[in-house]
């Protein structure tokens, strides 16, 4: 059996995806050098972005199976090393794509990504498993989606979502971590333990800031901001940072939280934003027997849908309701979310068709470019 050529080595490895990044290592400049004995030993060298990558060996497994499956190899040995300064500043323009260091993409008028930023009157009503379970469904129906934890003082999402490790950081760029194909990133997983955060407006601003302009998140279709509840700094830094971004407003059939979530989504009115619905969590408990128990009484999804719509001129439509369903809470508790774990249960049923409802959405023409050039007389 004759070697390995040398395109063939390449080939193999240009299949390899960065896990974290999502592209090839060969476009990364991530492949140093690669060799090949006249007895089909293979021997290359993978730089990576920084030294302690958590990925390291996902990284020299996808590169061994790789290599190993082309014809003609009979040894695979990976070695590792370490970008070098300018290696980093290379990669980190390529994937900016030239953009400017500190540009937020998804407040650009011509993005694509759908930004929905998930809010509610008050605690407790479930807002951040609505989130999680939104995220995991449109994922699971292709979409490239993204998830910030803007709950600073409450966050939850790295447990719900099951993330794994800690963001990568390449300079000043982070890499977020991806579980269930959702890209994460919370201010959760840059405070050691179970610590509190105890920060006021300014520092709650930068973290955002932060958050939207330093992670590289990619090319995505739809990034959820999971925000923290109440009309405070947070939501009227989103709207100040992401003008485009659209309201979720998460509220469950009881009166008194209905009445605070009207105030959640009419902050609409002064930032500009699109309300694009109201989501009530927590309706009713499904009885063995077939029927429904409305442990939070009824009506408040709808009542608040109805006062939003009247407050801004426009429809704004109850999306679903969402009833009880200890699924959700065990899904949470362990970091599979329900729609994956248990996709036909009661609430990742009604979960998933609100997914699809957000994801299918059309889109305006406003702020695209319709490449459309004049022609000359």
């Amino acid at each position: 059996m004759s070697a390995p050529t040398l395109d063939s080595v390449h080939a193999a490895l240009a299949t390899v995806d960065d896990p974290e990044i999502r592209k090839p290592i060969t476009e990364l400049g991530m492949v140093e050098a690669v060799d090949i004995d006249d007895t089909g030993r293979v021997s290359t060298t993978i730089l990576l972005t920084v030294p302690g990558c958590p990925m390291k060996d996902t990284i020299t497994k996808n590169v061994t199976s790789a290599v190993q499956s082309v014809e003609g190899v009979t040894d695979v040995r990976v070695q590792l090393g370490v970008m070098s300064d300018e290696q980093r500043g290379a990669l980190r323009s390529q994937l900016r794509g030239g953009a400017p260091e500190k540009e937020i993409p998804f407040a650009r008028p011509d993005t694509l990504t759908r930004v929905y930023a998930v809010a509610s009157g008050k605690g407790g009503v479930g807002k951040s498993s609505v989130t999680v379970n939104l995220a995991a469904a449109m994922a699971a129906e292709g979409l490239r989606v993204g998830v910030v934890d803007a709950d600073i003082y409450g966050f939850s999402v790295p447990r719900m979502l099951g993330v794994e490790h800690q963001p990568t950081q390449v300079d000043d760029m982070i890499l977020p971590p991806i579980a269930h194909e959702v890209k994460v990133i919370s201010i959760g997983m840059f405070v050691p333990g179970n610590q509190p955060v105890v920060w006021r407006g300014p520092m709650l601003h930068r973290a955002v800031q932060q958050f939207l302009a330093d992670v590289f998140w990619g090319d995505i279709d739809v990034l959820l901001m999971d925000l923290p509840p109440g009309t405070g700094d947070i939501a009227i830094s989103i709207a100040q940072l992401l003008p485009n971004s659209e309201l979720l407003v998460v509220t469950t059939p009881q009166q008194a939280a209905a009445e605070v979530a009207e105030r959640a989504g009419s902050i609409a009115l002064q930032t500009h934003q699109r309300l694009v619905g109201v989501i009530e969590n927590m309706s009713w408990l499904e009885l063995p027997d077939g029927s429904r128990q409305e442990i939070f009484g009824s009506g408040g999804g709808q009542a608040v849908a109805d006062s939003l719509s009247r407050s801004i001129g426009a429809e704004v439509p109850l999306l679903g309701q969402i009833p009880l369903d200890t699924t959700l809470r065990e899904g949470s508790d362990v970091g599979l979310p329900s729609v994956l774990g248990t996709p036909d249960s009661p609430a990742a049923t009604a979960l998933r068709g609100i997914a699809r409802q957000l994801a299918h959405r059309g889109r305006g023409l406003a702020g695209r470019k319709l490449g459309i050039t004049p022609t000359g007389r």
